[in-house]
């Protein structure tokens, strides 16, 4: 068993574990399920529950914002997958809206338990809110768990997988509240001939040695 898993949570920069599963569009393997795409594998806690519906419909109704960063959205929970098609129609009857990606149906708890998606301190039958950012060479980037009681922020979900991008793509951080438009962080300088390199850029903004802003 690798440190990953046996730990119970995959934490930042390990490989997310692989697994075979059922979902809403078909038997899925999901290293290849994502092909070399961004991922937010997402758990809420059960089916027919009105927190949970409100996630998945304001998941569904944004999913093109997510695929405009070419990032795929999979669901899950331990509901089966009668359950699973029973509530995409109540949930396309009573708030208009269709689930345009598949969500798992993990009655084995086979990776709820993978992701450590299960707290038994919350419940023992039900999947907290658990959120992972995985990129397109399978790596965890960013995990995020909301309790049973309250609903996550797509806004800031968004907003996480572009800041993430943003930095990979220009070799930046992303500051406090960051979102497009914003300036970037310059990271800090390892050695003398970096500071000196970044001292020659005269459109960087200059708040200290350590801590310079430019906008991209």
């Amino acid at each position: 068993m690798s440190e990953a898993l046996s730990r119970g949570i995959p934490r930042i920069g390990d490989t997310a574990p692989d697994f075979q599963a059922i979902t809403t569009q078909g038997e899925l393997s999901f290293h290849r399920w994502k092909e070399g795409k961004w991922t937010l594998l997402f758990s809420h806690p059960a089916d027919f529950t009105p927190v949970c519906s409100t996630e998945i419909a304001e998941l569904a109704r944004r999913a093109d914002e997510f695929a405009q960063l070419d990032t795929r959205l999979l669901g899950l929970s331990i509901d089966s997958i009668h359950s699973h098609m029973a509530w995409r129609e109540n949930l396309r009857w009573i708030l208009q809206v269709s689930i345009p990606f598949p969500l798992i149906a993990d009655i084995d708890m086979k990776v709820a338990r993978l992701y450590g998606m299960l707290h038994e301190q919350a419940s023992a039958t039900a999947t907290v809110r658990a959120v992972f950012v995985i990129d397109p060479k399978h790596v965890v980037r960013a995990l995020v768990y909301y309790p049973l009681n309250v609903g996550r922020n797509v806004d800031e979900l968004l907003r996480l997988v572009l800041a993430l991008q943003t930095a990979d793509r220009n070799a930046v951080a992303c500051p406090v509240n960051w979102k497009p438009g914003d300036k970037v962080i310059v990271p800090p300088p390892k050695n003398e001939a970096e500071l000196s390199e970044r001292d020659s850029h005269t459109d960087y903004e200059k708040l200290d040695f350590y801590l310079r802003r430019r906008s991209l």
